[in-house]
């Protein structure tokens, strides 16, 4: 799961994060996003404020205010496909 920052972070903030990785499926994976929509702050000491917008079952925005700011956030879900930090499975044949 990612979060794309969007809105109300600097230019050097608007890197994804990697929220969470789990193995699962596709509606425990929504599940996890919906309730991670629902709870995640960003730098946010006190969220005063949520709006979650449903993009797609796998993807929302989210925007939470502070009392001194505003953030806009995509969560999307991601499945990672490559890694080269992992060897290449073997496929038997």
């Amino acid at each position: 799961m990612l979060a794309i920052p969007v809105d109300g972070v600097s230019e050097m903030d608007r890197n994804a994060r990697t929220l969470a990785q789990f193995d699962g499926s596709a509606e425990e994976a929504e599940s996890i996003l919906l309730e991670t929509a629902s709870t995640y702050e960003h730098k946010l000491w006190k969220v005063n404020r949520r709006e979650i917008f449903k993009c797609s079952s796998r993807s929302y925005f989210l925007r939470i205010h502070g009392r001194m700011a505003t953030y806009g956030l995509l969560l999307q879900l991601a499945e990672l496909i490559h890694d080269t930090a992992q060897p290449p499975s073997k496929s038997s044949g």
